[in-house]
């Protein structure tokens, strides 16, 4: 116990379940020494309960030298002036996706955490499914030989009165709508299993079910890395939400990857099935999902400050999907 690294959590927001949850099971290896959060005096804490300094401002928490990382979970608009006060306080930074509101405030918070020398994971879960990660070792291997085509899709569902709270879907608060909120996760691990290398054309549009400022229903056709074609849905339209699904075509073989669950056929004849229980947060509860993944992306960011490298998840690796879903926008909004 002597030996936890100390943190502080930003936000105690519905984003913030999974990572209190995940520091629950991990009181043995982290200290978590502050909660920061507009409202210091609610039970928001919950579901940890082990002892924690709930305060209003960052400025206490920055200034314990036995904090050595930072979890930020608050609005996208927030990001750039909390990470870059913690790296001035030499902190370690865990940042719940996306890493901004735009691009090129993205670009600065990475430039930032070079600048400090410090860590800046990112926290995109969906490449810690136990799934994503056998789907991830088989195109490491070539199991399922070379790429042919593969599809994304995210099919899932918010209702209007998700869109009716304070800044949601808005460029102001959230920077964009299903792209960068919800199917950034989808298309991040994507982008890591099969690569994109432009976006050739894109439909980027808000259906008659929402109102509200930022997109909910983008389509696309891709050029993958190896130069095979790939398409792309992703909506928040979709009633009542389906889990959000990965389609990979080898000359070896097929994957299918839906919500946490894999199938892989190989054209010899062999079969591999990985299945996972709980739901994706596609429909009307937004937080059905384990908190597993979280717990994996909290402990590779630690094991990456102790081992002095960097995260797996890292911000230019981040980056390179919110260029992507820059450029998916600009495609689609071109006149």
């Amino acid at each position: 116990m002597a030996n936890r690294m100390g943190m502080a959590l930003v936000g105690l927001g519905s984003a913030s379940l999974p990572h209190l949850r995940s520091l629950q099971d991990l009181t043995d290896r982290i200290d978590l020494r502050y909660a920061i959060t507009r409202h210091p005096h609610s039970d928001r804490i919950k579901p940890y309960n082990g002892p924690v300094q709930l305060l209003s401002t960052l400025q206490p928490a920055l200034e314990d030298p036995k904090v050595q990382a930072v979890i930020v979970a608050t609005p996208p608009s927030t990001h750039l002036d909390i990470c870059k006060a913690c790296f001035a306080a030499g902190k370690h930074v865990l940042l719940e996706k996306p890493l901004e509101l735009n691009l090129g405030r993205s670009t600065q918070l990475v430039e930032a955490a070079q600048n400090a020398k410090l860590n800046l994971g990112v926290v995109l879960q969906h490449r810690f499914r136990d799934a994503a990660i056998a789907l991830q070792k088989l195109m490491d291997d070539g199991a399922l030989g070379e790429v042919q085509a593969a599809s994304v899709r995210v099919p899932w569902w918010r209702s209007q009165a998700y869109y009716k709270q304070p800044g949601r879907g808005t460029l102001a608060r959230d920077g964009g709508g299903v792209l960068l909120t919800q199917a950034i996760h989808t298309l991040d691990l994507f982008r890591a299993l099969v690569g994109v290398q432009s976006v050739k054309a894109a439909v980027v549009r808000q259906t008659r079910l929402h109102q509200m400022e930022t997109e909910d229903h983008v389509s696309a056709l891709l050029v993958l890395g190896n130069g095979a074609p790939g398409d792309l849905m992703a909506t928040t339209a979709m009633y009542p939400g389906l889990p959000e699904t990965i389609d990979i075509i080898g000359t070896r073989g097929s994957a299918h990857l839906s919500g946490a669950n894999l199938e892989v056929h190989f054209l010899e004849g062999e079969s591999l099935t990985v299945t996972s229980e709980g739901g994706t947060g596609s429909g009307t509860n937004i937080m059905d999902f384990s908190h597993g993944p979280h717990r994996e992306v909290l402990i590779e960011f630690m094991n990456s400050i102790v081992q002095q490298r960097p995260p797996r998840v890292n911000g230019e690796d981040a980056l390179k999907t919110h260029f992507l879903i820059d450029e998916l926008l600009r495609m689609g909004t071109e006149k």
